[in-house]
């Protein structure tokens, strides 16, 4: 397969997005890179590094999408950035997924515009793993800040493809984000979503999950609109950063304590990982017709090769073409129970 890759988009570009590259290809053997970027700049820095890249192809692209461009930028003005003509050839076939460490507004717009939503998919989301015991998919995280019940029904199906072929969860859990559990709680509009999604009968809907319902495993897949999502991630990676650094400096304390730490040192690093939001590397873009995966802006190069790793998971179990029969399901289902009606 061959996977795209924005080789100049995130906070640590081009270098570690091209380290990443390397240790992807040296891993995986099946797949094959399409480099679009700067194409000398990119090589200069190979040859300096001495960085192997086999099974590579270039797309020379002048320009650079910026975290302060607009999102409207990758169809307008910036139309030979390395992320717009990385969509356009995404589009085109060129390859099978296209996966960006850049601007989150800017390439989900170009997704939506350049690669189209799968048919009958009202919006995209942002699809992000959050590190519990148990895995939670959370969406959206970022892209829709309002979103309308039907968004949020058609979130959970997204999510529950997601998980079942991703996370082998068998009928994912399906909560919905609020300030309590019970059905009248929260906005008109969350509390017509839970009606919706109650009565969506191809979803293993659990009801309203607080907060706090994330930590204890109480779904699989979480919805929300992508303000309120943003704000989550950002707070679980935020604490899970200070908690790390709290008990590195209890551990730090005195030379007792440093030889405790020496007894658990495996079993801290076990949980560092887990905690680590480079492990999954990247989060999809579910609805969109064809695989786009949106890394971390601060991506070092195993964040990339982990994002390159899960898009070849994705295109392997062809989640899009899943994601488009169970759309199309969803839609004669509510075809014929409005009918009935």
């Amino acid at each position: 397969m061959k996977l795209i890759l924005d080789a100049m988009g995130g906070d640590n570009a081009p270098l570690e997005i091209l380290k990443g590259a390397a240790e992807a290809l040296a891993e995986y053997s099946d797949i094959e890179l399409i480099l679009v970027g700067r194409e000398q700049e990119l090589r200069e820095i190979c040859e300096r590094e001495k960085l192997t890249l086999d099974r590579v192809e270039y797309i020379d692209a002048p320009d650079v999408v910026t975290m302060e461009d607009s999102a409207q930028t990758v169809v307008m003005s910036k139309k030979n950035s390395s992320m717009s003509l990385g969509l356009k050839a995404l589009a085109a076939g060129r390859g099978d997924a296209f996966i960006s460490a850049g601007n989150t507004g800017a390439l989900m717009t170009g997704a939506t515009l350049l690669v189209r939503c799968v048919k009958g998919v009202k919006r995209a989301a942002i699809a992000t793993i959050l590190p519990m015991d148990k895995p939670v998919l959370m969406l959206d995280s970022g892209s829709n800040v309002v979103v309308t019940p039907e968004f949020l029904v058609q979130f959970g199906i997204l999510g529950s493809v997601y998980m079942e072929n991703l996370f082998n969860v068998e009928r994912p859990r399906v909560g919905l984000l609020n300030n309590g559990t019970e059905e009248h709680k929260g906005t008109p509009m969350l509390v017509e979503a839970h009606e919706m999604l109650k009565n969506t009968k191809s979803l293993n809907f659990v009801g309203n999950v607080e907060a706090k319902g994330i930590m204890t495993g109480d779904c699989d897949v979480l919805v929300t609109d992508g303000f309120t999502g943003n704000i989550v991630l950002k707070t679980i990676e935020g604490l899970s950063k200070f908690m790390m650094k709290k008990l590195k400096g209890l551990f730090m304390k005195n030379t007792l304590s440093k030889l405790s730490a020496l007894l658990i040192k495996k079993e801290f690093t076990t949980l560092k990982k887990a905690f680590d939001a480079s492990e999954y590397g990247g989060a999809p873009f579910l609805g969109i017709s064809k695989p786009v995966f949106k890394a971390h802006g601060g991506s070092d190069a195993r964040a990339i090769k982990n994002a390159l790793r899960q898009a070849r998971e994705y295109i392997a179990k062809d989640v899009p073409a899943i994601i488009d029969a169970r759309i199309t399901e969803s839609i004669t289902a509510d075809k014929v129970s409005a009918d009935k009606r």
